[in-house]
């Protein structure tokens, strides 16, 4: 349904190197960098793909108040490694990565604020072991 969205951020190189990392768990890449922006995409296109990118990072003041963004995880393991590379790239801890039954009983994500307190989510809408959790 969304073709693309994006977010403004204080320190366009501060957030680009953080979601890089971040994003790179979950099969992403920068697709095109501007001066001013960076749109990062699957690394892999499929075909009617923007070549540009889907999610967007911009220089400006940050949103008041702050977005939530969720990204969709392939498995369990990439919403840790998400997690994990988030807190290591300078995000804080928002929710551990599990289970979150009060979304449905197979909803499995982390959250995470980035550098600019925006609160980034990875999920996994599950099967297999997600489901044996339920």
């Amino acid at each position: 349904m969304i073709d693309h969205t994006g977010i403004t951020v204080s320190q366009l190189a501060r957030s680009r190197q953080f979601y890089e990392s971040v994003l790179a768990t979950l099969g992403y890449g920068v697709r095109l960098a501007l001066d001013d922006a960076v749109g990062f995409g699957a690394r892999e296109l499929a075909p009617g793909d923007d070549p540009g990118g889907d999610f967007w990072i911009s220089a400006g003041p940050p949103f008041t108040p702050r977005s939530h963004i969720a990204f969709r995880a392939d498995s369990e393991a990439q919403v840790v490694a998400f997690h994990l590379a988030a807190l290591a790239a300078g995000g804080s801890d928002n929710g551990t990565p599990g289970l979150r039954p009060q979304y449905h009983a197979r909803y499995f994500a982390a959250f995470v604020l980035d550098p600019d307190g925006y609160n980034i989510e990875a999920v996994f809408h599950g099967s297999g072991a997600a489901a044996a959790h339920a």
